[in-house]
């Protein structure tokens, strides 16, 4: 039988009674571990057709983001555009 994988434990600190920031770091933290990915995709059965075709095109998306690192390391493509702050005004 196969056994969940163990991950470690994700922590969030509450700095100043500022929930809100922290929730806000909380689900940056969980959607970079992929874990709202997992729930959708868990929702329903998956075939394993299905399965196969998903796993298939994640690996050709890692081999395709690889080579273009790999290019723009090497110079052959530009690389990205560095991200400018915006001034003043809030987030939203």
């Amino acid at each position: 039988m196969l056994r969940p994988q163990r991950r470690p434990i994700l922590q969030v600190t509450v700095r100043d009674n500022n929930v809100d920031q922290a929730l806000r770091v909380l689900k940056k933290k969980l959607q970079r571990e992929g874990l709202f990915r997992e729930m959708k995709r868990r929702r329903a059965y998956e075939k394993p057709s299905e399965k196969r075709a998903r796993k298939a095109g994640e690996a050709i998306r890692r081999a395709r983001k690889a080579a273009r690192k790999q290019a723009q390391r090497e110079g052959l493509i530009p690389g990205p555009k560095p991200r400018t702050q915006a001034t003043g005004g809030s987030r939203f």
